[in-house]
């Protein structure tokens, strides 16, 4: 699924949040906090979008996604940085190898959130931390309303517009919708073994950074 929506995905995203996700993504890098030399993990990393930021502060950015769809047009857009497939469940990465872990909108794909993150656990050195930016729950009832009931019904009809397969944008309605809340999600992260797991709400609760340590 995903590989059919690669080539078009970033403008996409772009189109589909009027923008926003910039801010979320300089909010989530801060949040990260890369130092020059950092090994950070960018899982789900897809056309590579989201690990630039961490290669810009001086940091050794690793993209690593499932979907092989998405590497391919990532390193054509971005060459200059380590794009690795790689399983979430099944990282291909030793033990205590990163200094941070992160992950931008793609836990919610995972078989199991739990292990995924038991497993970015794994390969993050003592101390490390994990950062999860996320569609979440909107903390305002009228807004939530309108959000769960309006934009999310009509995602797939805004996606269309410029997406390459709108059947996409359904599935990710339908994951967002059927995703935790930000309470729901602090909890699967401290299930898998993560340390003083918290939140941070960005424009009202749609999408929520989630950070902890190992």
């Amino acid at each position: 699924m995903f590989d059919t929506v690669a080539k078009r995905y970033d403008l996409t995203n772009d189109l589909m949040t009027a923008g926003i996700q910039r801010s979320w993504r300089r909010s989530m890098v801060a949040a990260v906090d890369p130092q020059r030399g950092d090994l950070v993990l960018d899982l789900a990393a897809g056309t590579g979008c989201s690990s630039e930021p961490f290669a810009a502060h001086g940091a050794t950015a690793v993209p690593c996604d499932f979907s092989v769809g998405m590497l391919q047009q990532g390193r054509k857009d971005r060459p200059g940085l380590p794009f690795v497939a790689g399983d979430g469940t099944r990282l291909p990465f030793l033990d205590d190898t990163f200094d941070a872990v992160t992950i931008s909108y793609g836990l919610r794909n995972f078989v199991d959130p739990v292990k995924g993150l038991r497993e970015m656990l794994r390969v993050t050195r003592p101390g490390g931390r994990l950062v999860v930016c996320e569609f979440s729950t909107p903390t305002n009832g009228a807004f939530r309303s309108l959000y769960m009931d309006g934009f999310m019904r009509a995602l797939p009809r805004i996606a269309s517009v410029t997406a390459s397969a709108s059947d996409a944008y359904v599935y990710l309605a339908e994951s967002i919708l059927a995703w935790p809340d930000q309470a729901g999600l602090a909890d699967l992260v401290a299930e898998a073994g993560w340390k003083r797991p918290e939140w941070r709400n960005l424009t009202g609760g749609i999408v929520a950074l989630h950070r902890a340590t190992a």
